[in-house]
């Protein structure tokens, strides 16, 4: 049996990682500014990680959700203690794409609508309402086409009431700062617009934090620049620094009901483990404020190179945008400079390290990269 090929792979096979470094099989070292996509939160096998988790594997992996986890309930007072929402209720699942379907699910049971505001560039999954609600046709099938979804651009919000005043729409999802997008960010005052009119119109606001929150923007989440708080947040990537786990909060306005959510694997036991052991290491070592700083100086210095059209994003989550195309760019840092980064579209380069990112790497980077751009000879 060969892997149904979907991905266009580089020919690199990472073997090995330790903080913000990983090894391919030929025993190169990378840097990784990309953290396989925003998941590695805490590092690669960071030792209180993999401590907690091996402990958990000699206990029990796995038992289903018909019996009590005492570890979901750590994993939920833990999370609602550090993001501040102590009084929301959480539903475990293992994708982000499942926490967007649940959310979507749960708001439609909640006021009976079905059609759904999602913005221009907008990414929520590539699975039935998730790819439905993501701004791009050539992903969506037939079978996923029969959500009614309106798409405004970002930013508008009188593209947004106009939509809320026909009364039909059931939820507004929105990403915190849009990453496969290109690191696009809504202000803080449309947020709080977006956030009222919802309230206005009863429509429920989910916050796809899935890439830009646990920590990633210096805050918890990023919506929190703005000083509001959503009806549900999903969240996944970095919840488990790359073991498979995804949750939504859960605003107390929400009622459950047995059976309207369920999942087999959702919140097990060494799901749950991995978490709890990423909310420790994001406490002890302070990433979020690591994250900030370490941001601002990326950022900052980012901003005195010629030749960049524009700088975006929040802390540990930035683009940086081309006139033209960076696939040279890309590839000369990857494979001259040692350097994971990713992309958006043909002209922006996204930074999504870990968190646990130093000063020292950061400027280590920015050396590649001048290297890179013709600005350094060594």
């Amino acid at each position: 049996m060969k892997l149904f090929d979907v991905y266009p792979l580089f020919n690199i096979d990472i073997v090995k990682g330790k903080g913000c470094h990983v090894w391919d099989a030929e025993g190169n070292e990378y840097l990784d500014l990309y953290g396989g996509h925003a998941v590695i939160s805490v590092g690669h096998c960071h030792p209180y990680y993999v401590q907690k988790l091996t402990e958990q594997l000699n206990k029990l992996g796995f038992y289903s959700n018909s019996v009590i986890n005492s570890l979901q309930v750590e994993l939920a007072e833990k999370l609602g203690k550090l993001s501040g929402y102590d009084d929301y209720s959480l539903f475990l699942i293992n994708s982000g794409a499942e926490a967007n379907e649940n959310a979507l699910k749960l708001a439609s049971f909640h006021n009976h609508k079905k059609r759904v505001v999602s913005f221009k560039k907008a990414f929520h999954g590539r699975t039935s309402a998730a790819v439905k609600v993501t701004d791009n046709p050539a992903i969506i099938a037939p079978i996923n086409d029969t959500i009614p979804v309106t798409f405004v651009p970002l930013n508008d919000i009188k593209a947004v009431e106009a939509e809320l005043q026909k009364g039909d729409v059931s939820s507004v999802i929105i990403e915190g700062i849009q990453g496969v997008g290109g690191i696009q960010q809504p202000s803080d005052l449309f947020m709080q617009e977006l956030r009222a009119l919802c309230t206005q119109y009863n429509v429920v606001l989910i916050l796809d934090e899935i890439q830009s929150g646990y920590g990633r923007t210096g805050k918890f989440f990023a919506h929190q620049y703005a000083g509001i708080k959503p009806d549900m947040i999903t969240v996944a990537k970095g919840i488990g620094n790359g073991f498979p786990l995804a949750g939504v909060l859960i605003s107390p306005e929400f009622k459950p009901v047995y059976g309207m959510l369920g999942t087999t694997f959702g919140g097990n036991h060494l799901a749950c483990a991995a978490a709890i052991a990423v909310l420790d290491i994001m406490e002890n070592e302070k990433l979020l404020d690591n994250a900030k700083n370490i941001g601002d100086y990326l950022i900052d210095e980012l901003a005195k190179l010629p030749g960049i059209k524009e700088i975006r994003g929040r802390g540990l989550m930035i683009g940086i945008e081309f006139e033209g195309s960076i696939k040279e760019i890309r590839s000369r840092l990857l494979f001259e400079e040692k350097v994971f980064t990713g992309v958006a579209g043909t002209n922006t380069i996204r930074l999504l390290p870990p968190l646990c990112l130093t000063l020292e790497e950061a400027k280590d980077f920015m050396q590649r990269f001048k290297r890179v751009l013709g600005l350094q000879n060594n």
